[in-house]
């Protein structure tokens, strides 16, 4: 809330170099700021009696949106990438599907191993596990399992993520 929205009856006024003015009424305070020519913001809504402080609102509102890009530019957007096995997956597939799987995992990516069954593959789901443990002793040196082996209808799948 700024300028006239503050409706309540007292505020604590803290001045524009940071001092505290004390606690006065509203309209006290807004004139306050009126002759210094800036804004009266309303920062802590919640504070008996609420705190306002006397501040140009276009330059705070411009310094707030500059931090939030700020703390943005920084974080970085984790991406799950997926990797898919067949049952009957020859050595040198698996083998470049792990090289694909560790150039994930080293970029910071999590990697989704799935092994799909099609048809008659079904009946031979439990046989077929080793596939997915074979992957990650492959991968293991810098990947850890974050969500272990799962059946979900006709997809076996993991998810690995960086070793730290």
């Amino acid at each position: 809330m700024i300028n006239e929205q503050i409706r309540d009856k007292e505020v604590r006024l803290i001045g524009e170099d940071g001092e505290q003015l004390g606690i006065m009424s509203a309209r006290d305070a807004f004139r306050i700021a009126q002759e210094a020519e800036l804004d009266l913001v309303k920062i802590a809504p919640g504070a008996k009696p609420p705190v306002c402080k006397i501040i140009d609102y276009g330059k705070y509102k411009y310094e707030l949106t500059r931090k939030e890009k700020e703390a943005k530019k920084k974080q970085k957007i984790v991406e799950v990438k997926e990797v898919r096995l067949s049952p009957n997956i020859d050595t040198n597939d698996l083998n470049t599907k792990v090289n694909n799987a560790k150039k994930f995992i080293l970029k910071g990516n999590k990697v989704k191993v799935t092994l799909r069954f099609r048809g008659r593959e079904m009946a031979h789901v439990q046989q077929s596990k080793h596939i997915l443990d074979d992957f990650y002793k492959l991968v293991g040196d810098i990947a850890v399992v974050e969500k272990p082996a799962k059946l979900e209808g006709r997809n076996m799948s993991m998810v690995l993520t960086v070793k730290r």
